[in-house]
């Protein structure tokens, strides 16, 4: 029966697609007419991209640009409420809209519900008369008929499945291109048809930084968080975020408190290094399993607003976990990483940030029923990850190795040669 289902959904999806289409055509017609004219003095301009924490994150370093290359324009951003503190007070951002965006968690990516939310999200986005749009996020058909059918004259994108017929400007998705550089493409191609001039290259993270600043209250609440549980300014710690978002790109507890342990022997400036674990409110189970296994004391943070969290990773020395959003926002404060990686693909999720601030472990252990490592896509990956352990089979000696070789200042005076590592580094 589910066979069945999915046939009949893969069957009805083009039909569906080919009616919006031609349900917007006269609406397409005017704005092609409307696209012929002169852009504005005070163009508008709409992003819209519909992903979490770690997409947002890469997507920061195109609204300073923007205002840098087109400064009278008046920028809007259409994100998910689940991201919205990414760009609540980004400096550059003039107007941010949180919308629910078809979800499978919800049901509402389903049949035709998916169609009635987009017909209705389209109504709504006429009134803000934008001059030109950029759909994000690559595979997003919803996004580009989004732009379609709110007759927005200027629409750019990336020609991917079906989206390309919706955009005025389809620009290939490059194999293996950093998602920032994707992004930086189609912001280049959007100031080029607004007639604009042409983005700096090479896109590099020192030229195009990404950007999340806490506020002075975030860090102070941090700062007394911090000193409540032993801390002063000159305290030294590592920040271990083994949480994520998909199941499959989790690592073992047991590496993480293997790790904590050997970074807990390390002493800078005379002061012991402190551990600090971080995640959601639902992740305190995984925290508490590693603080469990690491024989020195340890602090647990958890439900943080993002705010706090970046307040918190900004004092860090080093940030450890998997491919996940918290990582991206490390990178964003200008913090050292390392990051695991298993079935996403590190050169297009990767930090972007300076190559010698971050190392990727990334797993060399192909699942079984996977075509390559990485796979990439995570939507293929079954609930159950136990068939999937890329990146649970990484051993923790790469990850120690990356962290000495990577970050010589932080001691690991580690005495398991098991590990690979020198015994009585000294710093």
């Amino acid at each position: 029966m589910a066979n069945l289902l999915n046939k009949v959904k893969n069957l009805s999806r083009p039909v569906l697609h080919l009616l919006v289409r031609l349900f917007g055509v006269s609406g397409a017609y005017v704005a092609t007419k409307q696209a012929r004219q002169p852009l504005s003095k005070k163009p508008r301009i709409l992003l819209v991209h519909p992903g979490h924490l770690g997409s947002l994150v890469m997507t920061t370093p195109l609204f300073h640009t923007l205002k840098v290359y087109a400064p009278d324009a008046h920028v809007t951003v259409m994100v998910g409420p689940w991201s919205r503190e990414v760009l609540a007070v980004h400096p550059d951002v003039d107007q941010l809209i949180t919308y629910s965006f078809p979800s499978f968690r919800d049901g509402t990516s389903l049949g035709l519900k998916s169609y009635f939310l987009l017909i209705n999200a389209a109504k709504e986005l006429r009134r803000g008369n934008y001059d030109l749009a950029i759909n994000l996020r690559p595979n997003f058909w919803w996004g580009a008929a989004l732009l379609y059918l709110a007759r927005i004259p200027r629409r750019v994108g990336f020609a991917v499945n079906e989206c390309g017929p919706l955009l005025t400007e389809a620009l290939p998705l490059l194999s293996r291109e950093h998602r920032t550089i994707g992004y930086l493409r189609l912001l280049g191609a959007a100031l080029s048809v607004m007639g604009y001039s042409s983005l700096k290259e090479p896109y590099t993270a020192e030229r195009y930084p990404l950007h999340f600043v806490p506020t002075a209250q975030e860090c102070q609440w941090i700062a007394e968080c911090l000193s409540r549980d032993g801390f002063d300014s000159s305290t030294p710690f590592v920040v271990i975020h083994p949480g994520t978002g998909g199941a499959v790109k989790l690592w073992r507890s047991e590496g993480w408190a293997t790790c904590a342990t050997a970074l807990a022997q390390s002493v800078i400036d005379g002061i012991s290094l402190r551990i600090v674990l971080t995640g959601s409110k639902s992740e305190r189970p995984l925290l508490e399993e590693v603080a469990s296994s690491v024989p020195f004391p340890t602090t647990i943070m958890t439900n943080l607003t993002l705010g706090q969290l970046a307040a918190l990773l900004q004092r860090a020395q080093l940030v450890l976990g998997v491919d996940s959003g918290p990582l991206h926002l490390a990178v964003a404060q200008g913090t050292p990483t390392i990051q695991i990686f298993g079935p996403t693909d590190p050169a297009i999720f990767g930090p972007w940030g300076k190559k010698e601030q971050h190392a990727v472990v990334a797993s060399i252990h192909r699942c079984p029923t996977c075509p390559m490592i990485p796979c990439i896509d995570l939507d293929l990956l079954p609930k159950n990850p136990a068939s999937h352990p890329c990146t649970r089979l990484v051993p923790e000696h790469d990850v120690l190795t990356a962290i000495s070789r990577q970050f010589p200042r932080l001691l690991l005076n580690q005495e398991n040669k098991e590990f690979g590592m020198m015994e009585n580094l000294s710093i």
